[in-house]
């Protein structure tokens, strides 16, 4: 694996990009949710400021830390990226059972909450690239153990039909569960594969996502997709249809 190299400036160019297209969707959809669940326009604005204001603290802790090379598991102890990941978790739970989650579950259509989740398809395209590239041990790619690209295919085809048809509830339940459970898998996957563990060989670990622009995967990308699909259980339990 090549520990050195950034990667090609594409493919940096293109995970700072997919990274502020999910955030800046994340905050035009907070806004929406926000005058759909009946919030008076300026509020349902300061709602989404203040959600661009959480998001930008986030990504710039996560960055300096990057930067400064506190997270790299080769060059110091374990614990910055431990935090890292813990804090994903928590945040996904506190974002999905906030009141901002609440607007997003009822005040959004389910064809748009479950077509979110599609940014996983060109996200896995670009991990196999960085696979290709030499910075990604093999089993993180589609090319190895991670099937998270079925995740993005299926929400573009299941959002789709979502917003013309009315489908069955359980129907959009067993895709969020297989969703969550293949996210569950690739994120098993990256953990074995730090250097802590080593489970798949020395000359496989993990340790690109610890060097920006590619820590914003786990920050940015695994962060919404993770709150993504609790929001996507909250809405179901909502008692009015959506579509």
């Amino acid at each position: 694996m090549n520990y050195t190299l950034p990667g090609s400036w594409l493919l940096q160019a293109w995970f700072y990009g997919l990274a502020a297209a999910i955030l800046v969707a994340a905050s035009l959809l907070v806004r929406r949710s926000a005058r759909v669940f009946g919030d008076a326009p300026g509020e349902a604005a300061r709602r989404s400021r203040r959600f661009q204001v959480a998001a930008a603290s986030w990504v710039t802790i996560v960055s300096a830390a990057s930067y400064s090379g506190v997270l790299n598991p080769l060059a110091g102890p374990p614990w910055p990226f431990g935090l890292m990941f813990g804090s994903i978790v928590v945040l996904g739970v506190v974002i999905a059972r906030s009141a901002t989650g609440t607007r997003l579950a009822r005040g959004l259509p389910l064809s748009v909450l479950v077509g979110f989740q599609a940014f996983r398809l060109p996200l896995e395209v670009s991990m196999h690239q960085a696979y290709v590239e030499g910075l990604m041990p093999v089993q993180m790619s589609y090319s190895g153990r991670n099937f998270d690209i079925l995740t993005g295919v299926t929400a573009l085809v299941l959002g789709a039909v979502l917003a013309y048809r009315r489908l069955p509830r359980w129907v959009t339940y067993a895709w969020n569960v297989i969703g969550l459970a293949l996210l569950a898998n690739i994120v098993a996957v990256a953990l074995l594969s730090t250097p802590m563990i080593a489970y798949f060989g020395p000359d496989r670990l993990n340790v690109w996502v610890a060097r920006m622009p590619y820590t914003l995967l786990p920050a940015v990308m695994v962060l919404a997709a993770w709150a993504g699909h609790l929001i996507v259980f909250r809405a179901l339990k909502e008692p009015q249809e959506q579509t």
